[in-house]
């Protein structure tokens, strides 16, 4: 048995339309949203009276997806400092692909990204930097050189 793809990357947050107007920024699509509850999502996450509003976020013509996820109930718990830094245990950033890092990094600060180091050339290859986007998550973008 193998594994068919990767289906999404879930990330909680406080302010649904924050994130999901960051990832749209970024060059994402949104694909749906709205309420989730019941007693089906209680058993598959393991918390019960669970109130909360998602979003599905794809890559266009891609196969990545992003679920955003801004819980009513119970509230969502904090168990790290908001600006984690890169090194610490856990998920700690996602990363694009993208055409032109000074242009997508131009876009997404009126969103509240800032970078997290300086944009970097490895080598001939890659251009690469890190942003903290909304709830202090960490996306990665690396543009390819030619």
């Amino acid at each position: 048995m193998t594994i068919q793809r990767m289906d999404n990357v879930l990330i909680v947050v406080d302010d649904l339309d924050a994130a999901i107007s960051f990832f749209v920024e970024l060059g994402m699509e949104l694909e749906s949203k709205g309420p989730v509850e019941g007693r089906w999502v209680e058993r598959v996450i393991g918390i019960d009276d669970v109130r909360q509003d998602i979003a599905m976020l794809r890559i266009p013509g891609g196969h990545g997806r992003i679920e955003l996820a801004m819980f009513h109930t119970p509230k969502a718990i904090s168990t790290e400092p908001r600006d984690a830094p890169a090194n610490t245990p856990g998920i700690r950033r996602i990363m694009f692909a993208v055409d032109d890092i000074d242009e997508v990094v131009a876009r997404l600060r009126p969103h509240g990204a800032e970078l997290v180091g300086e944009v970097v050339r490895y080598e001939d290859i890659y251009r690469l930097c890190y942003i903290r986007g909304p709830e202090g998550v960490i996306v990665g973008l690396a543009e390819q050189l030619s």
